[in-house]
This record gives C-alpha cells, sequence and structure tokens, in this order.
C-alpha cells in the first residue's frame, strides 16, 4: 500500500481534511437541501407527492447502492482519483438538472449526482483515516461526523436563502460552486492512496446489491400510490428482500467479498451500521417531512423555513465535539445510547406539532433531536472505524457511508410513504370533482394551488400524515437505542472472553478475518 502519511505531512493534515470534509459537505447537502424547493418544484413541474418521494430518495438510493463497489474503485486505483472523478460527475450532473422542466428527467439526473456522490463519500472518511495517525484518528473523525451531520442543516439554509432570490434551480447551481472549489482543492491537496495489493472487484456481489436495493426502495416509495396490500408492493418487497439474502450468501462463498458478512460477528461494528443506518432513517425523513408542513401548511417562505431548522444545527455541531470527551470518560454505550433516546424523545414532541403551534415547540424538538444526533453519531461511527484493522479501514468507511445513505434513501421511502398514505386517505373530499379531488390527493402543493376549503382540509390531513411518518421516526429510533445497548453490553463481557483474546494487532487495533 503507498503511503498516505508521508505524502501528507503533518502540517498538512489540516487542509486534507478541510478539503475531505468540503467535498464531503457537498454530497451531503445535496441529499437534504432539494427538500426546500419541493414546493417550487411541485409547482413548476406539477410532480406529485410520490414524484417529490423519487426526486428526492433517485439520489439517496442510486448513492447507496453504489457505495461499497465506488469506495472499492477508490481503494484500488486511488482515493485522490475516485475524488476527482465523483466530483466532476456530482457537478457536471448538476449543471444539466438546471434546465430540466419535467420531473422524470429531473429524478433521472438526481441519480447521476449520486453516482458521483458513491465516489466521492468512501475516499473522503478513508483518505483522513489512512493519512491521519492513529493518535489523532478519533478528533479528525469527530470532525468528519460532525460534517455529515451539518452539512444537510447548513445545505438546507444555503437552498433556502438562494430561493429568496431565485428559483428551485440555484440548489443545483450551489451544487457546481461546491464542487468546484473541492476539485481544485483535491488537485493541490490530497495525497493519493491505494491498496496496491487489493484484490479484483467483486462484480456479483454489486449487482446483486443494487437489484435488491432498488427493487425494495422502489416498492416502498410507490405503495402509497399502488396500495400496501397490492400485490405488486407485496412482490417488490419480497423480491428486494430475497435478493439481498442472495447477496448474503453469495459473499459468504466469495474469497474476497464485496462486503463479508461475517464482519458483523463483531458487535461493535455491527450495531455502529445499526445505529447510523436509524439515525439517518429518521433524520433525512424527518427533513422531507418537515420541510413541506413549514412552507406549505405554515405557509413559511424558503428561507424562514430553512433558518427553522437552525436550532438543531446549534445543538449538532458542539454536541458532536464534546461527544468523544464523553466517550473517553463514560465509554462508548452510555453517551451512544442517551443519544438514540434523545432522537426518539425528539420525534415524540415534534409529534405534537399541529398547524398552528408556536415555533417554541418545533425548536425544543429541533434542539433534543440536534444534541441527539450529535451524541450518537460519533461513538457510532468511531465503533465502525475503531473495529477494523488498517487494512480494512476502507471497508469500515464504506459501510458507515453504506449506512448512512440506505438510512436516508429508506427514511424517506418510509416515513414519506407513511405521510403521502396517511394524507391520501384523511384527505375526504365527497363534494369536490373527482378531477379536483384526485389533484389534490397527488400533493399537498397540488392542494395548496387549488386553494379554499380543499386547501384547508388538505393541510389538516398532511398534519395527520406527519403525526404518523414522526411516530414511525420515534420508534426507529427507540429500536436503536435498544440494539445499542444490548450488543455493546454484550460485546463488553465478551472482550475478557477466550474466544477473543489474542486477536488484536501489535497496534492494539482488532483484527476481523474476512476469509481472502
Amino acid at each position: 500500500m503507498d503511503s498516505p502519511t508521508a505524502a501528507a505531512p503533518a502540517e498538512r493534515h489540516g487542509l486534507v481534511l478541510a478539503v475531505t470534509c468540503l467535498a464531503l459537505g457537498a454530497v451531503v447537502a445535496a441529499m437534504a437541501s432539494l427538500n426546500v424547493a419541493l414546493p417550487g418544484i411541485a409547482r413548476e413541474t406539477r410532480a406529485s407527492q410520490t414524484d417529490l418521494s423519487w426526486i428526492v430518495d433517485a439520489y439517496s438510493l442510486v448513492f447507496a447502492s453504489l457505495l461499497l463497489p465506488a469506495g472499492a474503485l477508490g481503494d484500488r486505483f486511488g482515493r485522490r482519483k475516485a475524488l476527482l472523478i465523483g466530483l466532476a460527475v456530482f457537478g457536471g450532473g448538476s449543471a444539466a438538472a438546471v434546465l430540466t422542466t419535467s420531473p422524470a428527467a429531473l429524478i433521472g439526473l438526481r441519480g447521476v449526482l449520486g453516482m458521483g456522490a458513491a465516489l466521492v463519500m468512501p475516499a473522503t472518511l478513508s483518505t483522513i483515516t489512512t493519512t491521519f495517525p492513529r493518535a489523532q484518528r478519533a478528533r479528525a473523525v469527530s470532525v468528519w461526523a460532525a460534517v455529515a451531520g451539518a452539512s444537510a442543516l447548513v445545505g438546507v439554509f444555503a437552498t433556502g436563502l438562494l430561493l429568496e432570490q431565485w428559483s428551485w434551480r440555484s440548489a443545483f447551481w450551489l451544487n457546481v460552486v461546491l464542487a468546484a472549489v473541492a476539485f481544485a482543492g483535491t488537485w493541490i491537496f490530497v495525497p493519493e492512496s491505494a491498496e496496491a495489493d487489493h484484490p479484483r472487484l467483486d462484480v456479483g456481489g454489486a449487482v446483486l446489491a443494487v437489484a435488491g436495493l432498488v427493487a425494495l426502495v422502489y416498492s416502498v416509495i410507490e405503495a402509497p400510490t399502488r396500495g400496501w396490500g397490492d400485490p405488486a408492493t407485496l412482490g417488490g418487497i419480497a423480491l428486494g428482500l430475497l435478493v439481498l439474502l442472495g447477496f448474503v450468501r453469495y459473499e459468504l462463498r466469495r474469497s474476497n467479498p464485496l462486503l463479508d458478512p461475517r464482519l458483523f460477528r463483531n458487535r461493535p461494528f455491527a450495531a455502529g451500521s445499526l445505529s447510523i443506518m436509524l439515525q439517518f432513517f429518521v433524520f433525512f425523513g424527518f427533513i422531507f417531512v418537515t420541510m413541506q408542513y413549514l412552507q406549505l401548511v405554515r405557509g413559511d417562505s424558503a428561507l424562514v423555513a430553512a433558518a427553522s431548522m437552525v436550532p438543531m444545527a446549534l445543538a449538532m455541531v458542539p454536541v458532536s465535539r464534546l461527544s468523544p470527551r464523553l466517550v473517553a470518560r463514560f465509554g462508548l454505550r452510555a453517551p451512544w445510547a442517551l443519544g438514540l433516546v434523545a432522537v426518539s424523545l425528539a420525534m415524540v414532541v415534534l409529534r405534537q406539532v399541529t398547524a398552528d403551534s408556536p415555533y417554541g415547540l418545533i425548536a425544543a424538538g429541533l434542539v433534543l433531536l440536534g444534541a441527539g444526533m450529535g451524541l450518537a453519531m460519533t461513538p457510532a461511527t468511531t465503533a465502525i472505524t475503531d473495529a477494523l484493522p488498517r487494512s480494512l479501514q476502507s471497508v469500515g468507511s464504506a459501510m458507515n457511508d453504506l449506512s448512512r445513505e440506505l438510512g436516508g434513501a429508506l427514511g424517506i421511502a418510509v416515513l414519506g410513504s407513511m405521510l403521502s398514505a396517511s394524507y391520501r386517505s384523511h384527505l375526504d373530499l365527497p363534494h369536490t370533482p373527482d378531477s379536483v379531488a384526485e389533484a389534490a390527493r397527488s400533493s399537498l402543493a397540488a392542494a395548496h394551488a387549488i386553494g379554499g376549503p380543499v386547501a384547508e382540509q388538505a393541510r389538516g390531513a398532511f398534519v395527520d400524515g406527519m403525526h404518523i411518518a414522526l411516530l414511525g421516526g420515534a420508534a426507529a429510533a427507540a429500536l436503536a437505542a435498544v440494539a445499542v445497548a444490548v450488543l455493546m453490553a454484550k460485546a463488553g463481557r465478551s472482550e475478557a472472553s477466550p474466544e477473543t483474546a489474542g486477536h488484536e494487532t501489535p497496534e492494539g487495533e482488532p483484527l476481523i478475518h474476512t476469509g481472502s
């Protein structure tokens, strides 16, 4: 393997961290920032509620599906190359999206952006973990985790600011600018690093992973339109799960798998992956639902809606920086589980919000949500990366990123579907012409454009659906808290057991055999 530390002496570590975090921030912000523009997109392109879910989730789905093979390509051919190519694709796709006029074209181009992001994100964390010495790695990872969490909110706010003067297309121009600056910084400051003896890419595993994830998420997103009990919905979900099960069986037989399922025998690794996935399931599903509520139910402008999220960021960033100190004092389990409990309680608080609730109630829930996310993110990310030796850091980085993006994609799909299904069922318009009623049921933006009693009833139906979606988010975060508490308790007891004795590298890093 190349020696990235030699290529990047200590005085350049700060520049490497800054550039990789900028690239990370650009691709993470793109996942959430478009939520602010959904009302404008719906009005201009006549997108339905399902179309809006796809416009947001096409990016997340392609992103999550390609993370493992993209991370493997970066490890084999160079992480700096992966960053440069990924940023070019991300920026180019964003520039093309400015010219789109239909939901279908926008969905397709969001998928192109996801391809670029899949090359960028794993390269950022694996560059940090292989560039920084072990003594400085936890601090660098905490910065990475803070940027990964806060970038979504910064992107939302920046997009809201742009929408005060320009249309939703300005969100894509922001992507172009960020990608260009990150590309230049990567070209100048980031050293190349690669695994010289990295095995051949597991193409079969990559195809199975992509096919399974696409079938699963597609079926969930389409469920409100087709119906959750429709044979196509149930068959699609079953097909996705069966293909993913086939992926696991296939990978177990490979000598050099794309992702070795046996890694999940390491309880901290399993706990970190599950926690990250469920945290971002809640987070991105919440952003998708709430941005529409703020603008179309409360009547806030795009900028006011985006600024309304600031309390979350103000709580998240300092708590995420404090989290390593709490972990050093109390261990991983207590701060980590407490953070997840706080996320669940935040969803319960926000579920009390109605169409005319004071902003103070919303802010209280946002502060609790931000603090919980900040407290839980760093221990989860550290558990994943520290569970693996240096030779498998790329696997840890890819798994962390996959958990995050898969959680986000499923959160938007599942919570968005719960919202959409409830909205359609609660919107009763018996004395309204069928064509008008169907248009109103397609999305809250369409009902808002119709106006009058239809819009008023639609706002009430949307709030009912939002309550159900947030209850689903609370349950997911509570499940994550229980899983982390149980897995980490067992991990603590197993540390002194004969089964794990001697399974460490000379540097004290756990050694996980992958069958290669």
